[in-house]
């Protein structure tokens, strides 16, 4: 196993300890299970959709929090009676629990679960005071021009 020394990097870079933080649980993480299977999707140039295989859970089964740039999304099924004997379960069943780290300024946009498939819609909200702006020189009071009111321009 390779292991990487980023001190040098860190060393100028001031405010990124929650980057070095991720590094290192990344390089430290025990093997993930695969269950449930997913899909990461782009839909936009600033959207995106997770796609989750949550076949037998309902909406009550499931539970979506957002937290410190985190998204955990957990599973818990219900214990339902059955009604015969299961001879081969290859429909797995089992409580789950899957975390994601979200860049900044992700926001969950919403959730779905149609056909045993859990959507979850994601979208990158740069705040205003963020985005690049256009400082006009000249006149006596400052004018600013941001790229909205540029593009209508």
């Amino acid at each position: 196993m390779n292991t990487y020394d980023f001190a040098p990097l860190f060393r100028t870079a001031i405010g990124f300890d929650r980057m070095a933080r991720l590094i290192d649980s990344a390089a430290t993480a025990p093997e993930a299970s695969s269950y449930p299977p997913y899909n990461i999707e782009r839909t936009g140039d600033d959207a995106y959709r997770l796609t989750m295989a949550v076949a037998g859970f309902r909406p009550e089964d499931l539970d979506i929090v957002v937290k410190d740039n985190t998204l955990l999304i957990t599973g818990r099924v219900a214990n339902d009676a059955q009604k015969g004997e299961v001879l081969y379960r290859g429909i797995a069943g089992r409580a789950f629990e899957r975390r994601f780290v979200l860049a900044d300024h992700m926001v969950v946009e919403g959730a779905d679960l149609r056909d045993g498939l859990l959507h979850v819609g994601l979208k990158r909200v740069v705040p205003e005071a963020l985005k690049p702006r256009r400082i006009m020189i000249g006149g006596t009071t400052p004018t600013v021009i941001t790229n909205e009111t540029a593009q209508a321009a």
